[in-house]
């Protein structure tokens, strides 16, 4: 999105019942979720760019609030009786959990508490109840407990929604950045490792950038796996054998797309402004540069769901739970990227979509 500042400043002067209604899913009972919403929605320039449902628990945001000093901002309804919003912060309670906000550690009833509140916020989201969803910070051993079998938020959604595939994108300060990968072990990377499993980052990558941030032809990197980029063969041939392919494919249907680059420059080369956006192959190789320059302002995003989905970047802390330590920076970045989505004019990308992928993307690759 082009000139952020201007577009927010449009969307703070809109009527209330032209702005977007945003829900927050509070996350973890025990976690900095609930001190990181009301920080965030405390600010008046935060709570003018949308109407707001929280999906959450009354207790850890009031005792968030006495916490640091703050009034509630909220009116509390359970959370059955919550549809609509016509102005400010509603809180959808859900006072049958009963998990203590001073646990500060994983536990079942909190892992079945968050999970409700993301499964009900993306139910009303799917169904045009909500124009964006913003998620708090969840804990996977919390949903491993509760036996949930999804390792994050990520792949939830991508069943809640029934999409295809979903690509998690991370957005703060220069970068932009595509997963081909997101929760899988480096060592069982390589039975994953195929066309296209870097392909789709690539192609929603594109499409987000044209849809959402207005480019015509952005410019896209694709990050080598191995150091050097294999060196030809020497240390590892993913290169040659996956990503050059994918990324030939992508230039065949009209996107601008160029590498594998050696992700030791290439993050570099990003930052001086010879990119508009990455695509990472792996968990860490994108966070690693995201939360070293834009730590308190990076956001989450998912890409390839028919919902607007936006995330904070960081986890429960329970560490610093109840210590008014928490920075709510990317909450409120979250907060300001779901609503510019939210509120901009459909584009279409005028090329392929990645629910139609290529055939050459879909057939069995060997390893």
């Amino acid at each position: 999105m082009n000139n952020d500042a201007a577009q927010l400043d449009a969307l703070r002067a809109r009527r209330p019942a032209d702005k977007p209604l945003i829900g927050i899913t509070m996350g973890d009972p025990g976690g900095i979720g609930a001190e990181v919403i009301v920080k965030a929605l405390a600010d008046p320039a935060i709570r003018a760019l949308g109407r707001f449902i929280i999906y959450g628990m009354q207790e850890p945001l009031e005792i968030a609030a006495d916490l640091v000093e703050l009034d509630a901002c909220w009116f509390r309804r359970p959370h059955e009786d919550v549809s609509e919003v016509a102005s400010g912060v509603a809180l959808a309670d859900y006072d049958e959990f009963s998990c203590g906000v001073g646990l500060r550690r994983p536990s079942a009833e909190a892992g079945q508490a968050s999970l409700r509140f993301v499964e009900d916020a993306v139910r009303a989201a799917g169904e045009g109840r909500l124009n964006a969803v913003v998620t708090g910070p969840i804990h996977k051993i919390s949903w491993k407990l509760a036996g949930c079998r999804f390792p994050g938020h990520t792949e939830l959604l991508c069943e809640l929604c029934n999409a295809k595939r979903v690509t998690m994108m991370f957005v703060g300060g220069p970068f932009r950045i595509a997963l081909a990968s997101t929760h899988v072990g480096l060592f069982d990377l390589r039975a994953q490792f195929s066309l296209g499993l870097v392909f789709h980052p690539i192609d929603q990558l594109d499409d987000a950038l044209r849809r959402w941030w207005g480019m015509e032809r952005p410019r896209i990197a694709v990050a080598a796996l191995n150091p050097h980029a294999g060196e030809g063969g020497m240390f590892g041939d993913e290169e040659t054998r996956v990503i050059e392919p994918a990324i030939a494919i992508a230039r065949d249907h009209g996107i601008d797309v160029t590498g594998p680059f050696p992700a030791d420059t290439l993050f570099r080369n990003a930052l001086n402004g010879r990119f508009d956006g990455i695509v990472a192959m792996y968990h860490d190789q994108a966070l690693i540069p995201v939360k070293l320059l834009a730590f308190d302002e990076a956001v989450n995003v998912t890409l390839g769901l028919p919902i607007i989905r936006t995330s904070v970047d960081h986890g429960t802390a329970f560490d610093i739970a109840g210590k008014n330590k928490a920075n709510a920076g990317s909450m409120k970045a979250a907060i300001q990227c779901a609503a510019l989505l939210a509120s901009q004019p459909r584009r279409e990308s005028g090329r392929i979509s990645a629910d139609h992928p290529p055939a050459a993307v879909t057939a069995p690759q060997s390893d």
